[in-house]
């Protein structure tokens, strides 16, 4: 072994000094660290036999690899892909690194993630609660390569357990961000709401843009969806529409779909020819889940209102 410096000139002790008295100290009986450390575990053994202390249990981790290429993750490989490297955002110098939680991950999905970094339980189970990572977890099912992180990868992990929550949890979240973003709320079934959308979101912060349609009558239809699903007698086609669901004696998904399903079969026309503008019209653009679901958020009137504005564009 080469010689180490364990105290500078300054009387400050370096980092192989400090860390020996430190963890002594502190009675730690375990210590799991990264490989890159396994040249200096002979060092810390000794120094912990010089002080004639008992040595904990040492571990040695594979590293965490960047997304593509060689090399560990590193903090310049999130900033230009675009992903946090930190838990927890941090002024480092003056220079303010972003962290997941203030990215919008749940603390159990990050937890989650990472224990897959390197480890596996031996199945194909995924998702794991705290006391089930506890329970299944032992050292020797760590692996002994590193393992390339995949953002993605922990962008799944939090829409899985965004999937988890109750439509009641979801809206509980939602509800704090329309609060900060001054969105009244009021007349709104926001639970509802939650439960139709949230298998559409990673992140609670997304569910403004993915539901905004439901809060905001569209001034604007998207142009590509608009051509394909807009004809000749669309007005027209629409214009019945009207009729029909003015007609319903309640706006449950049920009864609107079927008085719209049996109008559609008596005139043998295709469902794209009702349901595509219908869904332009209510939501301005392709996406969103059941029609009949959205129109019984946004009630009768709206429903009719936006219904007619679409005629009027066309």
């Amino acid at each position: 072994m080469d010689d180490k410096v364990l105290m500078k000139t300054d009387g400050l002790p370096t980092y192989h000094l400090a860390n020996i008295v430190d963890d002594h100290l502190m009675e730690i009986t375990h210590v799991i660290r990264g490989e890159e450390w396994l040249p200096s575990l002979p060092l810390h053994i000794l120094l912990y036999e010089a002080f004639g202390w008992e040595h904990p249990k040492f571990a040695h981790l594979p590293l965490i690899l960047k997304p593509s290429g060689k090399g560990k993750l590193s903090k310049r490989d999130g900033d230009q892909l675009g992903f946090p490297v930190f838990p927890m955002q941090f002024n480092n110098n003056g220079e303010m690194c972003k962290g997941y939680r203030e990215d919008g991950y749940f603390p159990e999905a990050f937890i989650n993630m990472l224990a897959l970094l390197g480890w596996n339980p031996g199945t194909e189970q995924e998702i794991f609660s705290m006391d089930e990572l506890i329970k299944e977890f032992t050292i020797e099912r760590v692996g002994k390569s590193g393992s390339r992180f995949d953002p993605d990868k922990t962008k799944w992990f939090n829409h899985q357990y965004i999937m988890k929550k109750s439509a009641e949890e979801v809206a509980e979240l939602f509800r704090k961000d329309l609060d900060a973003r001054g969105i009244d709320y009021s007349n709104f079934d926001i639970v509802r709401i939650c439960e139709l959308m949230k298998e559409r979101i990673s992140f609670i912060h997304e569910m403004w843009d993915e539901t905004r349609f439901f809060f905001e009558t569209p001034t604007q239809f998207d142009e590509k969806f608009k051509k394909k699903a807009c004809k000749e007698d669309t007005a027209e086609v629409l214009k019945e529409l009207v009729n029909i669901l003015d007609k319903c004696p309640d706006f449950k998904p049920e009864t609107t779909e079927g008085a719209v399903k049996a109008w559609i079969e008596g005139n043998e026309w295709g469902f794209g020819k009702v349901m595509s503008p219908f869904r332009l019209a209510i939501v301005g653009e392709g996406k969103g889940p059941s029609v009949f679901d959205m129109i019984e958020v946004i009630g009768k009137a709206e429903t009719l209102k936006r219904i007619n504005n679409l005629i009027a564009a066309l």
